[in-house]
């Protein structure tokens, strides 16, 4: 699968809500676009499931000041 633009190996479907834990990341404070142009909704993260074959853009908030 690729996550912004890097090749990663997924063993297995994975729920998006755990991928973005197993990546370091806050889903409170992310927006996933799904291969090329599909936004996930933040309530659904739990319920679409991530294969090998997707393409993940992963775009963090981040406050500054």
């Amino acid at each position: 699968m690729l996550i912004n633009g890097e090749e990663k190996a997924l063993a297995c479907p994975t729920a998006l809500s755990e991928l973005l834990v197993q990546l370091g990341y806050r889903a409170a404070f992310v927006a996933v676009e799904l291969n090329n142009g599909t936004i996930i909704k933040q309530a659904d993260f739990g319920s679409t499931t991530i294969t090998d074959a997707d393409k993940l853009e992963i775009v963090s908030f981040v406050g500054g000041g």
